[in-house]
């Protein structure tokens, strides 16, 4: 079996429609995007000779980013029953789950807390969208 057999779904990538996205417990449709990402600090270690030895690991960190629409973050902000939503920390779950597929993959963020909440529109804009970056403290996937 191929390393792609296990990401692929009737011959298939997942694609956005197969997204669920939970924060706080709340299943949000308003979303427009996501990211995460884990990092790690590394640095070559050297010693005799120009060349390195090996590579010293150092901190984890968690970050992203959600997308949402203005309806979804006052809605959120009520559910929560919190003025800002820099005041919360929550988990976020993103799970990929294809129409007629018993493969799904869940992603679970653990202990995010929001750092910024930036809102702006411009002349011709239809709708606001807001994004809400995130550092969290651990994230495990299946």
């Amino acid at each position: 079996m191929a390393l792609s057999d296990l990401f692929l779904i009737n011959g298939r990538e997942y694609e956005w429609a197969d997204i669920c996205l939970v924060v706080g417990g709340i299943e949000i449709k308003g979303f427009r995007s996501i990211n995460y990402k884990e990092s790690q600090e590394k640095e070559p270690l050297h010693a005799k000779g120009n060349k390195p030895r090996s590579i010293q690991r150092g901190n984890k960190t968690y970050t992203g980013s959600l997308l949402f629409t203005q309806s979804e973050i006052i809605a959120l902000k009520t559910a929560t029953g919190t003025r800002s939503l820099l005041d919360i920390q929550t988990d976020i779950i993103i799970a990929y789950v294809p129409e007629n597929s018993a493969k799904i993959r869940t992603i679970s963020i653990l202990g995010a807390e929001f750092t910024d909440i930036e809102e702006k529109m411009a002349q011709g804009d239809k709708f606001m969208e807001i994004e809400l970056p995130y550092v969290a403290l651990d994230t495990f996937g299946i």
